[in-house]
């Protein structure tokens, strides 16, 4: 989910929103609108998906120099299986739902995180993390979109949640400088069946089709964007913006959830731009794959066959 003069954005209107929306969201990159061939050199899809810039956020390049950044691409067969990974429990209050708005970024739902006791615990937590706000990131083709990938696969989708440690911080704000400050749940999304609660945002999309638009959502229940397995990996890393601080603890869904294609397609009827602006389509709002350096991906689960995702 901040504004920074290297990347040439310009502040919106709503300057807590944005400064939240900017910490935890990725890195605009443009693609070309289709895919390349298939070749012998893998991996050709990602080399489409990171071709250039996108024209939106030229400026002076920006290299962290961290050793915990994200997304990464997860290689199955390399993940640690950890038997100490309890499963995570997760309890969100719907009538915490807020409003859901254009950030200029992306769509993003916004929740009152001062609602005790909805969030997340358990499995690599120590702490007990307040749900603040979910956001998806998606490609201009269905070959890419998602921000982490799982052995070289991207997804043409990926929600994330995102929570901070109440426990151990005063505010999300504080939270997002803070070492064990957040925890992400990533959940690719893939084409399939339609998604009955995904539709609930999708028919509010028309709504909040130029940047800084927003609508009153009534009560939503995230926990309907979960996958029914709750198999996941888990791996220490960062934000996906400037600052790119590494305090996040990311929980990386195994299995992706299903949705139809004209309710993808909906995602990219959004526009980057303002009202009045040139128009400019909103797609490929994800940031590119960093190193994995020396850090281990744990999973809850055995992976007894490799290329058994779906």
């Amino acid at each position: 989910m901040l504004r920074t003069p290297m990347l040439g954005r310009s502040r919106p209107k709503s300057s807590d929103f944005s400064t939240l929306t900017k910490q935890v969201c990725g890195t605009l990159r443009s693609h070309r609108l289709t895919p390349e061939r298939r070749c012998a050199q893998l991996p050709c899809a990602q080399r489409s998906r990171n071709n250039a810039l996108h024209p939106l956020w030229k400026g002076p390049a920006f290299v962290p120099g961290g050793t915990r950044q994200s997304p990464i691409n997860i290689r199955w067969r390399d993940s640690v299986y950890d038997p100490s990974l309890q499963p995570l429990r997760v309890s969100y209050d719907a009538a915490a739902c807020l409003h859901i708005w254009n950030t200029g970024y992306l769509f993003q739902v916004e929740f009152d995180d001062a609602a005790e006791g909805s969030g997340i615990s358990g499995g690599p937590l120590e702490n007990h993390y307040q749900l603040k706000q979910f956001h998806f990131h998606w490609g201009a083709v269905n070959e890419w979109g998602s921000e982490h990938t799982v052995d070289d696969h991207a997804y043409p989708a990926e929600l994330h949640l995102v929570h901070w440690n109440s426990v151990k911080y005063q505010s999300y704000k504080e939270a997002v400088l803070g070492e064990n400050g957040l925890a992400v749940i990533g959940v690719f999304l893939k084409l399939g069946a339609h998604h009955k609660a995904l539709q609930k945002l999708v028919d509010v999309l028309p709504e909040i089709k130029h940047k800084d638009a927003q609508v009153a959502m009534g009560p939503f229940q995230p926990s309907c964007l979960l996958p029914t397995c709750r198999n996941y990996w888990t791996y220490p890393g960062s934000l996906t913006t400037p600052p790119l601080t590494e305090s996040v603890t990311w929980i990386i869904q195994k299995k992706p959830i299903e949705v139809a294609p004209n309710q993808l397609a909906a995602f990219r009827t959004l526009l980057f731009s303002a009202l009045g602006e040139e128009e400019k389509i909103m797609v490929n709002n994800y940031r590119p794959l960093q190193p994995l350096m020396n850090r281990k991906v744990l999973s809850s689960f055995q992976a007894i066959e490799e290329g058994t995702r779906s």
